[in-house]
């Protein structure tokens, strides 16, 4: 993956940007087969073509609401070095929502620490995207001191996993709002609780529908294939999935922190945007270098546990496929995930990282795994 991240800070208070990306080859099993997939930035079809594309086109405006300010660092989603206490941000563009919801310290940068998708991210949390990962959206933030919320309405794909999304947003779209506390149970050690929730409005199938249209023979079937449920043979309508999730950080040492999420949504409508999981749990711990002499090198352990819904799991057994799952036939087993990393600093802007994930029951199939893959990843920086 090639990334050139832009932008114009026309003011202390504006700023616009714009970055272009590239990206080629293709995931193992073409990404297919397991829903906690082993590296976040893979391209989920690899059909799409490899000229480079639009990931970010925003505007970010700041509204102080005080006096009081506090330093910024710069990232690839702000350019910004110094911010208000209190103030609002508002957001419009392409962007990504989970650059600013459900973020965690310890496990959210699949440049530096964890590979897995749905480790780094809520593998519960279906949020709006295009099959790269983006979305039009509008978002609007209130920061204070301890505090904040965010909320964004977002354009959803036309179809699962889709590339093209859909402009209509009286038949598609996204609510995305978050709630973030801050709190010092330990001395000097301020923990982070993110409280999230969703709903998204798409053309999306039902799982109990297809079983059914299945079971009373009403499901097309070609002459000669196999004839199984299909979530998309369905006219066009719009139906709405919703869920939660908890995201929590906790420093322990300047060297050491501690980090949990949890993730459900309702597993009636068909996973559509990120990954077939209905209900996760993760927890792990992240580290800095410096404890050893090595202040740009990081590394973490981390554990997760994916689940489905009943109606998502009797889909699969009965032959149905998704986006990513499918295998004929289901003997259901929490998908369960250990990963560890070490990041190593090698010289100015290059880092290299050895990954290693030891996984369960892929798909949810008892029958499946387990997997042991490991990843050497290069990081460069200009």
């Amino acid at each position: 993956m090639l990334t050139l991240l832009t932008g114009v800070e026309v003011s202390g208070t504006t700023e616009f940007l714009f970055d272009l990306q590239e990206t080629g080859g293709h995931g193992i099993g073409e990404a297919l087969g397991i829903a906690g997939f082993t590296n976040l930035d893979v391209v989920r079809n690899p059909t799409l073509s490899k000229a480079p594309y639009v990931a970010q086109l925003m505007w970010h405006q700041i509204i102080p609401l005080g006096r009081e300010k506090t330093p910024s660092e710069r990232t690839p989603i702000s350019l910004l070095t110094q911010l208000p206490a209190r103030r609002l941000e508002i957001r419009f563009g392409k962007l990504s929502l989970v650059d600013f919801f459900d973020v965690n310290t310890y496990g959210s940068d699949s440049n530096f620490q964890f590979m897995n998708w749905a480790l780094d991210n809520n593998g519960a949390y279906d949020y709006a995207a295009d099959t790269r990962g983006f979305t039009y959206a509008a978002m609007v933030e209130y920061d204070d001191r301890h505090w904040a919320a965010r909320f964004a309405e977002a354009l959803m794909p036309k179809v699962a996993n889709g590339i093209h999304l859909d402009a209509d947003l009286g038949r598609a779209r996204s609510e995305n709002a978050e709630l973030e506390l801050h709190h010092t149970f330990l001395p000097k050690r301020e923990a982070v609780l993110r409280l999230l929730g969703y709903a998204n409005h798409a053309n999306m199938g039902i799982y109990k529908v297809a079983i059914e249209k299945f079971l009373f023979g009403q499901t097309p079937c070609a002459t000669g294939a196999v004839c199984r449920p299909d979530i998309t043979a369905h006219p066009l309508q719009t139906t709405t999935k919703y869920g939660f999730g908890v995201n929590v950080e906790q420093p322990l040492t300047d060297w050491l922190g501690a980090f949990a999420r949890w993730g459900w949504n309702e597993g009636q409508h068909e996973s559509y945007a990120y990954t077939e999981v209905d209900e996760t749990e993760q927890a792990g711990v992240g580290a800095l270098g410096s404890k050893w002499g090595r202040k740009l090198d990081r590394a973490g352990l981390a554990f997760i546990s994916n689940g489905i819904s009943r109606d998502h799991q009797q889909y699969l057994a009965l032959g149905g496929l998704g986006f990513l799952l499918g295998d004929g036939a289901l003997n259901y087993g929490r998908e369960n995930i250990f990963e560890g990393y070490y990041t190593l600093h090698l010289w100015r802007g290059v880092f290299t990282s050895l990954d290693l994930q030891h996984i369960d029951n892929p798909g949810y199939n008892r029958d499946r795994g387990p997997v042991l893959t490991a990843a050497l990843r290069l990081h460069i920086e200009l």
